[in-house]
């Protein structure tokens, strides 16, 4: 990689395998724009990346980037893809053959594609310089500024320092972390006037030091929106998984004076994924946070309020409207509330596991600590798609991963996709009729005694890593005796609610239930905790905006 010089200036990107295309590309770059902006050139996608990390670090921008389709490590829209998690405002062209413009327009669907160029582009004053000119006046025009970074210095083996990392990288919230004996994170320590014994100390932006916060303390600290601007709305949203952010889309762009309240972070369990690769219209796959990420400013862009760190611990009916109270006692009010919140991972109860949550032990993908496992041995405990999920990520830096399943296969709970990929990775193994009866270790996992169901053996394996997707257990139970739920926990709504054809015991309408109303008019429920949903990411945004649709029919007739 190299350089144009020292100072501080608005950067153009350029990386390029081939060593005399690079050198073409920056060259020609620097001849129009070296005055004004830091041309860097990059030979591979990993430099880039790592050119893209470092700028990063040091708080400087990057306007335009622009990536050789043709890579042998990694493709021109992979990279793009990645760079769009370091610099999601920068304006992203591909450099393409004439063979492969079929890619450059699919790009334009995985990775928000600006602007594709056919290579060769001479003459530059015709074919490059006005797509980059007008690149960087819509870059210009947009909010381009800097990021303020957070700091967090903390132990490595902490279990509240693995869940602060985990709250801010799930609500997008940059940040910095310092190990609390290196040198740097002892200098930040020393600032803060704090002695390191209580940590996570969390940094805000503006130098504000913060010692063990809770959720909504930091939330609020960070810039994220944790109290409501108004008493009373059309619809309330409770959850913020992909249910709960299509219903807020869908409410919001409607006319529906709209808030979403997210209790952690927005995304629930699909914003954890790594890859979601079956998800209509990204045939390349997206992460969760960018999906995430995406329904989120959707929904604002529309007028939606997001709150978050905020527990809803009530709801209540007053008269015509729908009373959702907080844990901190305060409460607002709505015509309706949507019920979108969701399921968690139900806790394996195996001796030494409690423990060791948070260090080296964590349900779900916990995507904070994978750069950790890099060259280690991972152990994953599920059987279903988010199981096989995080194991094609963490395979990519592990030096192997094990799937522990308790059926004697896969196919009755992941998807044939999944399995054929996770078949064809050489350092994932699948081990089946498995399961976890121990866990081991002083102040992290270090060992798993597993047994083979089948044959009764046990075995003891060495283990720093263990990740757990074993199963859904909805986040309902502060719903007891207001809705209807099934025996497991998963509200009930429309026609499973009477009997027969009759109403509800307890419904005081003429009319029967909608198909996604609850056994309290005007409160519905979509996605994950619902009983009998399909517990897949395209069919909760459809139920949430299916909820929106009830919601208006109800707002007509109650």
């Amino acid at each position: 990689m190299t350089v144009q010089d020292e100072t501080i200036r608005t950067a153009i990107l350029t990386v390029d395998d081939d060593p005399g295309v690079s050198r073409a590309v920056a060259r020609d770059l620097r001849r129009r724009y070296g005055d004004r902006h830091r041309i860097v050139r990059a030979e591979s996608a990993a430099a880039a990346l790592d050119a893209l990390r470092q700028m990063k670090l040091r708080g400087e921008l990057v306007a335009v980037i622009l990536a050789d389709y043709r890579m042998p490590e990694m493709s021109g829209i992979e990279f793009l893809e990645r760079a769009m998690d370091i610099y999601p405002g920068a304006r992203r062209v591909l450099l393409t053959a004439y063979a492969d413009t079929g890619a450059a327009i699919d790009a334009i669907n995985v990775v928000d594609l600006d602007h594709y160029l056919l290579k060769p582009w001479d003459p530059p004053e015709e074919k490059l310089y006005p797509v980059v000119d007008a690149l960087l006046d819509a870059w210009l025009a947009s909010d381009h500024r800097p990021v303020p970074e957070t700091k967090v210095v903390g132990h490595r083996w902490s279990v509240r320092c693995s869940e602060v990392r985990e709250f801010l990288a799930r609500n997008q919230v940059p940040y910095r972390w310092y190990n609390s004996d290196e040198p740097e994170g002892q200098r930040l320590l020393a600032a803060a006037g704090a002695d390191g014994r209580a940590l996570p100390v969390v940094i805000t932006p503006d130098g504000e030091p913060l010692v063990e916060p809770a959720d909504a303390e930091l939330a609020a600290r960070v810039g994220l929106a944790t109290t409501p601007a108004g008493d009373f709305y059309d619809l309330i949203v409770i959850g913020g998984g992909p249910a709960g952010l299509g219903a807020a889309v869908y409410g919001a762009s409607e006319g529906l004076r709209t808030v979403l309240v997210e209790r952690l972070a927005t995304g629930g369990q699909a914003g954890q994924s790594s890859r979601i690769e079956n998800y209509l219209g990204f045939p390349d796959g997206v992460s969760g946070a960018q999906l995430t990420d995406r329904a989120r400013r959707q929904a604002t862009k529309f007028g939606a309020e997001v709150l978050t760190a905020r527990e809803v611990t009530g709801l209540e009916v007053r008269g015509s409207a729908r009373r959702v109270t907080f844990a901190d006692g305060t409460s607002i009010d709505a015509h309706t509330v949507i019920l979108a919140t969701g399921v968690s991972y139900r806790k394996l109860d195996v001796p030494g596991l409690d423990e060791l949550t948070g260090r080296g032990v964590y349900y779900g993908s916990a995507l904070t600590e994978a750069t950790a496992c890099a060259g280690q041995d991972v152990y994953i405990v599920g059987g279903a798609n988010s199981a096989g999920q995080a194991a094609l990520y963490l395979s990519r830096v592990a030096k192997s991963v094990t799937l522990l399943v308790r059926g004697p296969s896969l196919e009755k709970s992941m998807s044939y996709y999944l399995i054929k990929r996770i078949t064809d990775t050489p350092n994932i193994a699948v081990r089946t009729c498995t399961e976890v009866i121990e866990a081991a270790g002083e102040d992290h996992l270090e060992s798993l005694t597993l047994r083979d169901t089948a044959r009764g053996s046990t075995e003891t394996v060495d283990a720093q890593w263990l990740y757990l997707f074993i199963g859904a257990a909805p986040l309902t139970g502060w719903l007891d005796g207001v809705v209807v739920r099934d025996a497991k926990g998963f509200v009930v709504t429309g026609p499973d609610l009477p009997s027969a054809a009759e109403r509800p015991r307890g419904w005081p309408l003429d009319r029967m239930p909608y198909y996604l109303e609850t056994s309290v008019p005007g409160v519905f429920v979509a996605g994950d905790a619902r009983a009998e949903s399909a517990k897949r990411v395209a069919s909760a945004v459809g139920e949430g905006a299916m909820a929106v649709m009830l919601v208006h029919r109800y707002l007509e007739k109650p």
